[in-house]
């Protein structure tokens, strides 16, 4: 699949905003932790996936009522689903000057339906590598990797499912309304997005 930026501008993919705060002291403090580990970009960007998928539990996985949908407030808390924590990711990896996507697929959920699944892309190479923060278990093994994707799920055409093969620069606002307006997470469960 060939991925698309919505904008040309690869300057929109380092910028910081109200949901990829990078200029807030949580996401500094930690951008900072990690990378004094770090001794390249590459392995920068390494640990901070690493960072973000293993000491952040997705809250579905851990049982975790609260939403959150800001970086500062991923890392801070952390929390999150798919979306907060490809936010945090997202915020980690700008903050080192490194270009980051946010992106989606359509994968089916556990009711029979879809929902609208949460990703980010790394520029490394003059291309662009989709990386999957959603966190680990079983059945579900996502890697770091710039040789090849090691996404948590592979959509299958014929039960609906798919990739967007759009880059933004920001949250999709069906995405971001659906996290601001919820008051817990079985709330949003029921309010997830089931397509772009």
């Amino acid at each position: 699949m060939e991925l698309i930026q919505n904008t040309a501008d690869l300057s929109a993919y380092l910028a910081a905003d109200e949901v990829i705060d990078h200029h807030h002291p949580v996401v500094r403090e930690t951008a900072g932790q990690l990378a004094a580990g770090a001794a390249d970009s590459y392995a920068y960007a390494r640990a901070a996936y690493e960072f973000v998928r293993d000491t952040i539990p997705h809250s579905q996985d851990s049982g975790d009522l609260r939403v959150t949908w800001r970086a500062s407030d991923v890392l801070a808390l952390g929390t999150g689903i798919c979306y907060a924590k490809a936010h945090a990711l997202a915020a980690l990896l700008r903050a080192e000057d490194i270009p980051t996507a946010l992106c989606y697929q359509r994968l089916t959920d556990d009711e029979g339906g879809h929902a609208v699944h949460g990703l980010v892309a790394v520029r490394f190479h003059g291309a662009w590598h989709r990386q999957d923060p959603r966190g680990n278990k079983p059945g579900v093994d996502a890697r770091f990797s710039l040789d090849g994707e090691r996404l948590a799920w592979i959509p299958d055409p014929a039960a609906g499912e798919l990739d967007y093969p759009v880059l933004y620069a920001e949250p999709q606002p069906v995405v971001l309304d659906a996290l601001k307006a919820a008051p817990d997470r079985p709330y949003l469960w029921k309010t997830l997005p089931d397509a772009l």
